[in-house]
């Protein structure tokens, strides 16, 4: 059942509808200059042909506007990095969320969003960074505890009835994570996402709203008298590679693009390990010497630059979310191609030389805390080990392609799960190289060291430490903040049913083999970018709109230079392209 039209107005809401009427009334007090309707020319130019820029060229093309819509991409990359996606999305006090039995309030995800984003860059100050993050993040808070659900619902969008519980937190009620589950898996994942908004622009190609130019790489904003009037750049050869295969940058010929709006939807830097390193904080320790890659190649970075040469202000460019438990493709698309373990609660985490985390450090509980912490050891890579019965629980990999059953939606593949372990986690178990199973736990640390070829662990360590744990399965309570964790997992529906095996000792063989998994540091999402109000216009150094010129996507840390903050409670990435892209999209129709 749909949510329920709400019967008043916040003053959030207020304010975010607001926005598209200020966008037009900034951009109608500047001389606009006027555009033949050529092949050249439109009302909006959009960059970027990921979801954010399908959402806002959607918005364009519903308010009658003519767009082109480039990307330095072939048409199969049509989506983007959406299309890879596990398909989760953010919402508060959802249908599914009161079928399970949680109750949630969008008080309590504004308590858990403000603990975990950590603002304090001027968030009282119109020319701070994290001033129209906050205001993005409240706006988005809103939004998904009210108008989200029914406007995906309403454009054929489902979801998968058990709600996930994702980065549970650092332990205190008013810090970071999310004190209920909020992670709805699409029904499709993220093509399913990307399908209703990609119909609506593929409609408006057939009405003669919408021309796509692919293999078009933007080099330049250009700027007339302080006005954005276009873009202008490189038309690379034509690629017929599949969807996410690096394509080449041979350069064919040039362009030049005019028109009133541009909107920035180009994505992060996850791709450019180099701007990873550049931008990589202090507080999260050395930059890992090797990295496994999240995000196709395309995912370079590049219009970060070319935005701010045209006078658009970066922000927190040293935020990032990447994740701790990366596994290397066996079969990879992308160069480097890194899969990322969605992890149940109770596999035993280890530092490379074979120390135990201890909390928040805990799967599931704190991605960028246990990022440091692995940076901390001196070392790029950390350990899981864990049990078989663990595994076929407890596992899933984060990607459309390594969800077949959820993408494909498939009943009985899905319901597979009850009794089996999913074939995609199989394959890895089997042909990946960082998987190593044993029938004991001196033939797992002689794989762990061959594998690695340092000979960190010590088995007599390891014991003594995974023997400590499974003394405290032994009563009902514990001392132990992971066994916590997993009893308070159990006590959640929606982990009993799928996502958590009954608690059991590590070393019990009937729960065997042995399973040790070497994890890798996956870049994947840029959480700062072009500071943006929330109309979605770019701003510049002083605060002040730069007329014609809007962001959206990841190019915008989601919004407003970065609606998350420090940290992510997850589900909020596509949620954010989705809120971004429709914001940025309606106030640019606004002001046309």
């Amino acid at each position: 059942m749909e949510n329920s039209a709400p019967t008043t107005i916040s003053r959030r809401r207020a304010l975010t509808v607001a926005g598209g009427v200020a966008a037009g009334a900034a951009l109608a007090a500047h001389a606009v200059p006027a555009f033949a309707a050529d092949a050249s020319s439109a009302d909006a130019i959009v960059v970027g042909h990921g979801l954010a820029g399908l959402v806002a060229t959607a918005e364009l093309v519903a308010a009658g506007k003519k767009v082109l819509l480039l990307d330095q991409e072939p048409e199969s990359n049509l989506g983007g990095q959406a299309f890879w996606s596990f398909g989760g999305l953010f919402l508060v006090d959802s249908d599914e969320q009161r079928l399970m039995g949680i109750k949630d309030t969008q008080e309590l995800a504004w308590q858990d969003w403000l603990g975990t984003a950590g603002f304090d860059r001027g968030v009282d100050d119109s020319t701070g960074q994290d001033y129209w993050a906050r205001k993005w993040a409240e706006a988005y808070v809103d939004f998904a505890a009210n108008e989200k659900r029914s406007w995906l619902y309403g454009l054929g969008i489902r979801w998968f009835p058990i709600v996930g519980w994702a980065e549970r937190g650092g332990g205190l009620a008013d810090g970071h994570g999310n004190s209920v589950p909020r992670f709805h898996v699409t029904w499709g994942t993220g093509p399913a996402v990307v399908e209703p908004f990609e119909k609506q622009v593929r409609a408006g190609v057939a009405s003669g709203k919408v021309t796509f130019k692919f293999r078009h790489r933007v080099d330049e904003i250009v700027r007339t008298n302080g006005t954005v009037t276009g873009v202008r750049g490189a038309i690379l050869e034509p690629s017929t590679a599949q969807r996410g295969k690096a394509t080449s940058r041979t350069v064919v010929g040039d362009f030049e693009l005019n028109a009133p709006v541009v909107i920035v939807t180009s994505g992060g830097i996850g791709a450019n390990h180099d701007l990873v390193r550049q931008n990589w904080p202090a507080r999260l320790g050395t930059p890992p010497k090797t990295m496994i890659t999240g995000v196709p190649a395309y995912v370079d970075g590049r219009m970060l630059g070319i935005t701010a040469s045209a006078g658009g202000r970066i922000v927190n460019p040293d935020r990032m979310w990447h994740y701790t438990e990366g596994l290397r493709n066996y079969d990879p698309i992308w160069p480097n191609h890194g899969i990322r373990i969605l992890p149940g609660p109770s596999s035993m985490w280890f530092d490379a030389t074979g120390k135990r985390f201890s909390a928040p450090d805990m799967p599931g509980y704190d991605t960028l805390h246990t990022l440091g912490s692995i940076t901390a050891s001196g070392y790029d890579y950390s350990w899981f080990v864990t049990t078989s019965k663990i595994i076929a629980k407890e596992f899933a990999l984060s990607g459309s392609e390594q969800n077949p059953d959820l993408t494909n939606k498939d009943i009985l593949m899905l319901l597979s799960r009850i009794w089996q372990t999913p074939e995609p986690i199989e394959k890895f178990r089997k042909n990946g190289v960082d998987f190593i199973t044993a029938t004991t736990l001196s033939e797992l640390v002689l794989g762990m060291n061959k594998l690695t070829g340092d000979g960190l662990i010590k088995l007599a360590d390891l014991q003594r430490q995974i023997e400590a744990r499974d003394r405290e399965i032994d009563n009902p309570y514990s001392k132990d903040a992971q066994v916590m964790g997993i009893r308070n997992a159990l006590s959640y529906p929606g982990d009993s049913l799928s996502r958590t095996a009954a608690i059991h000792k590590i070393l019990d063989p009937s729960a065997g083999p042995l399973i040790a998994v070497r994890l890798n540091i996956l870049t994947r999402k840029t959480l700062g970018g072009l500071q943006t109000d929330l109309s979605g216009r770019v701003l510049d150094a002083t605060g002040k709109p730069i007329p014609g010129l809007y962001a959206a996507g990841e190019v915008s840390g989601f919004g407003g230079g970065g609606v998350h903050g420090y940290r992510s409670m997850e589900g909020t990435f596509l949620g954010g392209c989705l809120f971004s892209g429709r914001q940025a999209g309606r106030a640019a129709a606004a002001a046309l």
